[in-house]
């Protein structure tokens, strides 16, 4: 294991320009100082938020907190057992009886949530903190359940609660917490975590406020003087950072630091977002797995008009504005919003509009227009996309669509035409992203021309557009890098991160002179995407200014990985960098890293295979092989490897 670090240290050194979050500014003076020193001057706002969702986000246990029966109730799972207790200390414990029969006593460590479910969070180690899998349902009445219940999966499962995707530090900590630093030990393995505070708190969204502090109590204040407005960060100065502001934690992402990000830090400059993938949104855009809503809104009408989530939301209370069809005809009523001028006032809460009586579920807005998935069991979430109904394309796209959803007798042709009779002069049954995104996903090289087209229709949403880029990526269309090397200079960020992705299918001279601008982007996103593309570039030399560009993109790419070590993805990723530079040890020692915290990565053990197969010969291969077969007795993927070197 001390190889593998050093190996990898190797292969990541550079300097660290990650910004930190962490609890102290570099002259040691506190950057945070918590939510009660805001109280006192920000009364009403502290009123409003004290027991939000977003104050209750994370808490410690107690009566206040646990709205679970800790009173000596039980939980059985396909062979796991789970009592929960509350012991004459005050403490709340969990009780936990594996499938493999070993009994734990774990201290509940803190709370999760309070609606529509709340989930407890477990210490399996000094410091290491995990998100328990049998959780309460606050609103239903059903009591404990488990929100995996199609899953039987042992203690060594990577997906078992135990494991690293399930990780509190990594994986969730983040968003629940104020000024959070996840101090990951990459060779001990350990966490020794640290917060300003936990729950989502006044500085989580206004940045630390040590100076405003300062600024608030000096003898003379001055607005706006050179410390910035009011010595604290303004994250809502404009639509578009508002929006962001709010996705740092409200979106599928993949983050860059490790750390909290202070307010105000620019979205593509922390994280990268995902984008319209399979397996995470349908190909017409609708959510599918659990994607959050950044990506979504970014599809909407509204977000291109200037509506952000404080329109609808109030940050404070973490509440909608309005009750119901309220918040929506805040603007679309017949009186308009003067604030979005395009909008066409009219009557839309109606029979009229709705087809369904007043009152009932159809004629809600969000019925239609915000459809709702489940996800953790009971949590149901709008799609924030807001479209318009287009029962029409569920035959090309595969996606679901609202009407049916209800009218489950009926199916998506009776649903096309019902409202293309009710509503003949809509002008919202044209063209849509999702044909060529699902034609695209199906066959990217079949595909490419009508991607490329999609990607050059500046009127599609930047999201849609930068997915039409990545699976043109994958198309192997060599002449697409050159018809879209203009793209590599869009405005938006996620456009150009993915513009990226298809000059690798240039020829390699042509690559690095294509991407050689990319490397001094003003996004983080894209000079790391810029730098990783060129990790196998023919470059001999360049000239410095672009030597040292290169290096700066380079560094921040490998801090980006330094900053998740501790998932199994990030070692993956490691391997392939070591394969790429010819380091065979490196690779060997990456993937070994993934397959300890994840044995059922095959795709890390199929690599191992074949490094020994090149280095060891077959022996090593069937040893490999028998070892990935005892971790994964059932996948076939294995068990054909072994038959094809005569393992028996």
């Amino acid at each position: 294991m001390l190889k593998w670090i050093a190996l990898t240290w190797l292969l990541l050194a550079a300097p660290a320009l990650a910004q930190s979050g962490g609890a102290a500014a570099d002259d040691g003076t506190p950057a945070y100082v918590g939510s009660p020193a805001c109280t006192a001057c920000h009364q009403d706002a502290a009123a409003a938020w004290s027991g939000s969702h977003h104050a209750l986000a994370w808490t410690e246990p107690g009566p206040d907190t646990i709205v679970a029966d800790f009173d000596g109730t039980q939980f059985e799972h396909d062979g796991m057992t789970a009592r929960f207790r509350v012991d004459p200390d005050g403490s709340y414990h969990v009780d936990v009886t594996e499938t493999d029969g070993v009994t734990t006593d774990y201290r509940v460590h803190s709370v999760i949530g309070v609606e529509p479910l709340q989930q407890y969070v477990l210490e399996t180690e000094p410091g290491r903190l995990q998100s328990f899998d049998v959780v309460w349902d606050s609103e239903g009445g059903t009591g404990w359940f488990h929100l995996y219940p199609d899953q039987d999966l042992p203690p060594d499962d990577g997906l078992h609660w135990t494991g690293p995707y399930k990780n509190w530090n990594g994986r969730c900590a983040v968003c629940h917490a104020t000024g959070f630093e996840k101090n990951y030990d990459p060779a001990a393995h350990t966490f020794a975590s640290r917060q300003v505070e936990i729950g989502v708190g006044c500085e989580a969204c206004h940045g630390p406020g040590a100076a405003h502090v300062a600024w608030a109590g000096a003898a003379e204040r001055v607005p706006g003087d050179a410390d910035g407005a009011y010595a604290l960060m303004q994250p809502y100065a404009t639509a578009d950072a508002t929006v962001f502001q709010c996705g740092g934690c409200h979106s599928r992402r993949e983050a860059f630091l490790p750390d909290s990000v202070p307010a105000g830090t620019p979205y593509h400059d922390a994280y990268g977002l995902s984008v319209l993938r399979p397996g995470r949104y349908h190909a017409d855009g609708q959510i599918l797995d659990e994607v959050y809503v950044l990506g979504s809104f970014l599809q909407s009408k509204m977000y291109a008009r200037g509506v952000t989530c404080l329109d609808c939301h109030d940050p404070h209370r973490a509440e909608l504005r309005a009750e119901g069809n309220a918040v929506c005809t805040q603007c679309h009523s017949p009186a308009g919003n003067p604030d979005f001028p395009t909008l066409r006032p009219a009557a839309y809460d109606t029979p009229a509009h709705t087809f369904h009586e007043t009152g009932t579920a159809g004629a809600a807005c969000k019925s239609c227009h915000m459809p709702e998935r489940v996800y953790m069991g009971n949590d149901w979430r709008a799609d924030h996309s807001l479209r318009v109904p287009r029962p029409d394309l569920a035959a090309a796209t595969g996606a679901p669509e609202a009407c049916t959803g209800c009218h489950t007798d009926r199916d998506a042709t009776w649903a096309a035409a019902e409202i293309a009779a009710r509503f003949p002069d809509s002008n919202h049954r044209g063209p849509h992203f999702g044909t060529v995104l699902a034609a695209g996903r199906a066959d990217p090289a079949g595909a490419a021309d009508a991607l490329a087209e999609l990607v050059e229709d500046e009127d599609v949403p930047a999201i849609a557009r930068a997915s039409a880029l990545e699976l043109l990526g994958q198309s192997g269309a060599a002449e697409m890098a050159e018809r879209l090397r203009d793209y590599l200079a869009d405005p938006d960020p996620l456009v150009r991160t993915a513009a990226v992705g298809v000059q690798r299918l240039a020829e390699p001279q042509q690559r690095v002179l294509a991407l050689v601008e990319s490397l001094s982007d003003p996004s983080r996103a894209v000079r790391m995407e810029a730098a990783r593309a060129l990790l196998d570039a023919p470059i001999a030399r360049l000239p410095k200014a672009i030597a040292a560009d290169l290096g700066v993109a380079m560094g921040e790419w490998r801090a980006k990985l330094r900053a998740n070590f501790d998932f199994p993805e990030t070692h993956l990723q490691l391997g392939g960098m070591a394969l790429v530079l010819r380091n065979v040890p490196a690779a060997n020692a990456a993937f070994r890293e993934v397959v300890r915290m994840d044995p059922q990565r095959v795709e890390a053990w199929v690599m191992l295979a074949r490094i020994a197969a090149a280095t060891e010969g077959p022996d090593a291969v069937r040893a490999v092989l028998a070892e990935a077969a005892a971790r994964n007795p059932e996948d076939p993927s294995i068990a054909a490897l072994q038959e094809q070197i005569g393992v028996q």
